[in-house]
């Protein structure tokens, strides 16, 4: 029976099913629907343009999959939609008049797409917006003067395009607004005093050429938790109110032209980071010049606790041997070693390393308000992450499990899993875990905070995409490689990851790349079979593991072929990958063409040489027989050693070439 024959479906959910291709004309004549969510797929058409004739429809989901073309302009007949979202798609141009009769819409996110032109002002006619994100794009101009007509306001996110002039001062009005994001645009001017109306809890304004002094209006937002005004040109001394805003959990003054002398409060509550980059400030911040009227400079006074919470290599080793005991006794259950730095409560078992155990559960629940949504940073099929500030400024990422899967034993074993895994592992390029906490009702792992978030996010923005360089490109690639090299090889017995994919390639603020989600490695131990259930990222799964279920080091090989050739394409190989085996359809498909359009083709003669490696190893570790795949190790020594000579310029290298091996 075919979908489009179902007339009286009301509701269709088919999300995270790894759905490719277009989506079937036949949904249109489905007028009884709803609610269609399709988001979290491999969709790779244009939206359907006569999806109007869905009248019913209150709920549309099509996030995060490949859509591109426009919005089309029969969506202005879904004047029932109270839920609209597009967001992670490359859709492109205007938001011009197709959601103008949306009336009853209240959550509307185009975010995360190619969408350029200005914010229309018929938006400001959707009164019932309650959530409104159309960040992560290209739009221009100003953002709408009377921004305060969507009265019901919670949510606005503009973040991450292109937006010039001033901060509206009818945004004030919006009275219900907790959630401001306007970071990374060219807004000037200076900080509403309107905002002091408001109550506002978080507040990012970051990243522009915002001037003036820190408006004292913004000690009125007596619900403020989050505040970053980094990356201005903000002036005048850091205002003794903030130093009463006691509520306030994260604050970011960086790089401005501030001055003056720093509040000794302030010194006491937040990290140096938060204001680096100000070079008129003085005081007793650490690395910042003493102030004329101090007769000394007082670097000596750094507080025991910040010298206790992370100490030197040696106070670490000395810690981790202690927690490792108490490791053994939760992952094997064959000895009674206790440890200092752990906290047993009633068979329950956390551990921050480095960190004392009753004061890091304590501070976590605090710093995320018990795992308040507004800290969550992604979310994925077992858990969540939260962004979590401790008090002695550090900032961890937190990867709690969902509640009804925390009792689920194969989820259980995938936590004790991750944690022994992860608690073994030292190398540069694999996301450090500092702890874990094992409840009953609370399941959670405390990461290094990653700044750039994934790869694959990265590659979808395309701000970050560009500035994403040949270099750091490239850096991304050996990186992984040499991680995946030490797990293969460096250890006994092997660890193999099984589920390498640009989602769980993390990136710091540097854009070095980090191996994450270690929730299904498993060793190859000689001794034991190595079949095992099917696992991994659709899109990535080694071709020979889905019908065979054996393991290998080259299953690995395999998802890293796929995610170099994602870093220097920026996208899914996608179509490429399957016609890897059709020797005429590659035959004439030159390198140059599917490298990632959004960069200026490499001339510096490292870039090309890097560039022509990465693509030729990748396409020996996407080989169908995996005994023909190069091992991780001997990618790693390639990488680390090889000195390319291209023997024809790069404009003229083929896939065919690469393929055969003709460069490495």
């Amino acid at each position: 029976m075919q979908l489009g024959n179902l007339k009286n479906l009301v509701a269709i959910n088919l999300s995270g099913n790894m759905l490719v291709g277009p989506i079937p004309s036949s949904l249109v004549h489905l007028t009884n629907l709803t609610s269609l969510c399709l988001s979290l797929n491999q969709i790779n058409s244009s939206i359907p343009s006569d999806v109007g004739n869905l009248k019913k429809l209150v709920h549309l989901d099509l996030s995060s999959n490949y859509l591109n073309g426009s919005i089309p302009s029969s969506l202005n007949h879904l004047t029932r939609l109270n839920y609209l979202s597009f967001h992670s798609n490359f859709i492109e141009g205007f938001i011009d008049q197709e959601i103008r009769n949306a009336d009853h819409l209240s959550w509307l996110d185009l975010s995360n797409n190619k969408m350029s032109g200005v914010i229309p002002i018929e938006l400001t006619k959707l009164t019932q917006l309650e959530y409104l994100n159309l960040s992560s794009n290209q739009l221009s101009g100003r953002i709408p003067p009377r921004i305060d007509l969507l009265s019901n306001l919670l949510h606005l996110d503009l973040s991450h395009n292109r937006l010039v002039g001033n901060i509206p001062t009818h945004i004030g009005n919006c009275n219900n607004l907790k959630h401001l994001s306007l970071n990374n645009n060219s807004l000037n001017g200076s900080i509403p005093a309107q905002f002091g109306s408001l109550s506002l809890f978080y507040i990012d304004i970051s990243h522009n050429v915002i001037s003036g002094r820190i408006a004292h209006h913004l000690g009125e937002l007596t619900s403020l938790e989050f505040l970053n005004l980094s990356h201005n040109n903000l002036s005048g001394t850091i205002p003794d109110f903030l130093n009463s805003m006691t509520q306030i959990s994260s604050i970011d003054l960086s790089y401005n032209n501030l001055e003056g002398k720093i509040p000794r409060e302030f010194k006491d509550r937040y990290p140096p980071q938060a204001i680096i980059g100000n070079k008129g400030l003085c005081g007793e911040f650490k690395g910042m010049p003493s102030c004329l009227t101090s007769t000394t400079t007082n670097l000596e006074e750094e507080p025991e606790r910040d010298r206790f919470h992370f100490s030197t290599v040696s106070l670490y080793l000395l810690f981790y041997l202690s927690i490792f005991g108490y490791l053994y006794i939760f992952l094997s259950a064959n000895n009674d070693v206790e440890s200092e730095r752990t906290v047993n409560r009633n068979g329950d078992l956390l551990s921050i390393w480095n960190y004392d155990g009753r004061i890091a559960y304590e501070d976590i629940i605090k710093a995320t308000e018990d795992f308040n949504i507004k800290y969550c940073i992604g979310t994925g099929g077992y858990g969540s992450v939260y962004k979590a500030q401790l008090p002695n400024g550090y900032i961890f990422a937190l990867k709690k499990l969902h509640q009804l899967e925390a009792k689920e034993a194969a989820l259980i074993k995938s936590f004790e899993t991750e944690v022994k895994v992860l608690s073994e592992i030292r190398h540069r390029n694999i996301l450090k875990l500092h702890g874990f906490c094992l409840h009953k009702q609370c399941m959670f792992l405390v990461y290094e905070y990653m700044e750039r978030g994934s790869l694959y996010c990265v590659l979808r923005n395309d701000d970050e995409a560009v500035e994403l360089n040949w270099t750091k490109r490239v850096n991304i690639v050996k990186g992984v490689a040499h991680a995946l090299s030490y797990l293969h090889h460096n250890f006994n017995p092997p660890i193999v990851h099984r589920d390498i994919s640009s989602s769980n390639i993390l990136l710091n603020m540097e854009f070095e790349a980090f191996v994450s989600d270690f929730g299904t490695a498993r060793p190859l131990n000689p001794n034991s079979s190595h079949e095992t259930i099917l696992t991994g990222t659709y899109g990535y799964v080694a071709p020979e593991f889905a019908y065979t279920m054996v393991l290998t080091e080259k299953c690995d090989a395999y998802s890293f072929g796929v995610v170099a050739l994602e870093t220097i394409m920026g996208m899914h190989p996608g179509e490429l990958l399957s016609s890897l085996s059709l020797s005429s359809s590659n035959q004439d498909v030159m390198l140059k063409d599917v490298l990632d359009p959004r960069l200026l083709p490499p001339t510096h003669k490292r870039d090309v040489q890097d560039i022509a490696l990465v693509a030729t190893i990748a396409f020996a570790c996407l080989h169908s027989n995996p005994k023909s795949r190069p091992t991780m190790e001997s990618v790693s020594q390639k990488f680390l050693s090889h000195k390319a000579i291209l023997v024809k310029p790069f404009r003229e290298i083929s896939i065919s070439q690469l393929w055969q091996k003709e460069y490495i």
